[in-house]
């Protein structure tokens, strides 16, 4: 089979009605994950897409424009950050998301004098596949109450906006063509943003009272609240990293496999995880959740073949701009729970089957014991949200699991040709 022919390179860089309408649809692609974060977390959605912007812009210029990816906002660290917050307020929570970043950063210069075979081998695909499930598994709960309750109340109104919204993503996903098949969440906010209105569940007040240039919540240290840190929030946000970077690890395989070179290699694993990372602190600085390259971009590069880095900058441009649109922002605020909480259904169970998909490619057999043991547990502490508490330390949930998942990899023998069919034969 011929290989479909590039469109635009990675450095490539197009004319000026060609860049703004293929940056557009990467903002599009990336529009309705990157505010469902922060809406699910109370930030403010349009500092996620400045940050996102801005994260996307420095991971760019630390990978030295050779990286063709887009940076929103990060699923993984939902819960923490809601528990952050609970527990300690949404400064704590923002400086965990600043440690964490601080973290990447770490984990780059030791890749970069040690290389990046170790990390490879710490989170193979058994732990890998299996920590991802679990990150959309764990959100399951979050996604339905979202989709059926107002307040704490069960609600059949709100039941039915949600099932509506759900319905019009999965058509836009599987029968609409070209761009339209590009934005399937968009759309599906759109179509259950409209059935809302028609019921009369949404208040247009906060939009007609907006301003057109507005700057945004900002959340700012030494403003806003005064960093702290301490043990309870290190345990809480910055185990999360094993999750979050077995996640990039995995975005960059794919993203090098779509566009034909090795990321990890050149410009090296290191300086992507850095990227990551300081576009993570970033966000920390100004309000914002934390950033990840995203998978829905990715997508994007595949089926255009455009993979040039100037459309993807352009993007994080047009999403810093409409950050400081009062109207929009104000806008966005006005979707009610139900419609995010029916894309939400699609998104977070999307996340679980990935992880599945990540060992069905590598093809891991199950039939392993030692496969089926890693992943068993993992899934079981993860999802269960399985916590050891001991003074002031406290570790639960994801990256507990992440954590006994990579100690099991390594502990348990790599050898093991005794399967469970061979015990039953």
């Amino acid at each position: 089979m011929k290989e479909q022919q590039i469109v635009l390179d990675i450095k490539d860089k197009p004319n000026l009605l060609t860049w703004l309408t293929l940056s557009f649809q990467h903002l599009f692609a990336m529009f309705g994950s990157t505010i469902l974060v922060p809406y699910l977390v109370d930030l403010d959605p349009a500092v996620a897409l400045i940050s996102s912007g801005l994260g996307t812009l420095a991971f760019m210029l630390i990978t030295k424009g050779q990286v063709p990816a887009y940076l929103g906002s990060s699923f993984a660290f939902i819960t923490p950050i809601i528990v952050a917050k609970a527990s300690s307020g949404v400064g704590a929570a923002l400086v965990g998301s600043f440690l964490s970043g601080l973290v990447y950063g770490i984990i780059a210069l030791i890749i970069k004098g040690t290389g990046h075979k170790w990390i490879m081998k710490i989170l193979p695909p058994v732990v890998v596949g299996p920590v991802i499930i679990v990150i959309g598994l764990g959100l399951a709960g979050t996604a339905v109450d979202m989709a059926t309750l107002n307040g704490e109340e069960y609600s059949l109104q709100y039941f039915s906006v949600a099932i509506i919204t759900l319905l019009i993503t999965i058509i836009a996903s599987i029968f609409f063509k070209g761009f339209f098949n590009l934005i399937p969440v968009l759309i599906g906010i759109a179509g259950g943003y409209l059935y809302s209105l028609a019921i009369g569940i949404i208040d247009f007040s906060t939009v007609i009272e907006a301003k057109w240039l507005q700057a945004p919540n900002f959340i700012l240290p030494f403003v806003d609240y005064t960093p702290s840190i301490n043990m309870d929030i290190i345990l809480l946000m910055v185990p999360v990293c094993v999750v979050t970077i077995s996640e990039h690890i995995g975005h960059q395989l794919v993203l090098g496999n779509v566009v034909k070179r090795d990321f990890i290699k050149e410009p090296g694993l290191h300086r992507s995880i850095m990227g990551d990372g300081v576009a993570t602190m970033i966000a920390a600085l100004i309000g914002g959740p934390p950033n990840t390259t995203y998978g829905e971009n990715i997508g994007v590069l595949a089926i255009t073949r455009v993979y040039s880095v100037f459309i993807l900058a352009g993007a994080a441009v047009l999403a810093i701009v409409f950050g400081f649109i009062g109207k929009i922002s104000a806008f966005i605020s006005t979707i009610p729970t139900p419609v995010m909480g029916g894309v939400s259904i699609l998104l977070f169970g999307i996340i679980a089957s990935s992880g599945l998909r990540i060992m069905i490619e590598n093809k891991l057999d199950l039939g392993s014991k030692r496969n089926l043991i890693i992943s068993s547990v993992i899934l079981v502490i993860g999802i269960g949200e399985a916590t050891i508490k001991y003074g002031g330390f406290d570790l639960h949930g994801m990256a507990l699991a992440a954590i006994i998942g990579i100690v099991l990899n390594l502990v348990l023998p790599q050898k093991d040709d005794e399967t469970i069919k061979n015990e039953h034969a």
